[in-house]
């Protein structure tokens, strides 16, 4: 038996097991999977409103038997993130959570994948634990990390320097000297 196939079966037993879906909704699932173009059961229960996200992470975690991570709305370790390149990370569909005593902790959509963790100690060598996410939630986390647009871009720029020059007009200000202000800004 191919392992999608298996897959496929084990997570419809544990989403019914857990009461997220009924026998007949399991059958009726599986049938439209078959009947789809989609590569992969768990995204097609995602993109066709089947299951909700924590039902399936759950189910994810237990199908693996390791804890499953929600990465929507973690914020990344800057340093962490930049040891790997952005086209590694979402062709793996991983992303790496935290080091702690020489344990990097890794969300992966597939964490059983054959010679992932090798791949995984091109790029650093520490212990590595598992965790299992959604892959287009990994994806978009690894993109919005490393993709920001170009306004984001340019408010930041214009933060810096608004900030530089609110010093510089307080270091006038100490100074003493008399502060000329700028016709447009009292408008």
């Amino acid at each position: 038996m191919e392992k999608g196939h298996t897959f496929t079966q084990s997570l419809s037993k544990i989403l019914e097991s857990n009461k997220v879906v009924s026998r007949d909704e399991v059958l009726a699932m599986q049938k439209a999977f078959e009947e789809s173009e989609k590569a992969q059961f768990d995204e097609f229960l995602l993109d066709e409103g089947l299951i909700d996200e924590s039902d399936l992470l759950k189910a994810l975690g237990e199908y693996y038997q390791m804890p499953s991570f929600d990465v929507v709305g973690y914020f990344f370790d800057h340093n962490l993130l930049t040891k790997f390149p952005k086209g590694f990370l979402l062709r793996e569909a991983i992303v790496p959570v935290e080091v702690e005593d020489n344990i990097l902790s890794v969300v992966a959509s597939d964490p059983s994948r054959d010679g992932l963790e090798s791949s995984i100690r091109e790029f650093v060598s520490y212990d590595i634990v598992f965790m299992v996410g959604l892959k287009r939630d990994i994806c978009d986390a690894v993109k919005e990390f490393y993709d920001r647009s170009p306004a984001e871009i340019d408010e930041d720029q214009d933060l810096r320097e608004e900030r530089q020059l609110e010093s510089e007009a307080e270091i006038i200000e100490d100074s003493g000297e008399p502060v000329i202000k700028d016709i447009d800004q009292e408008e």
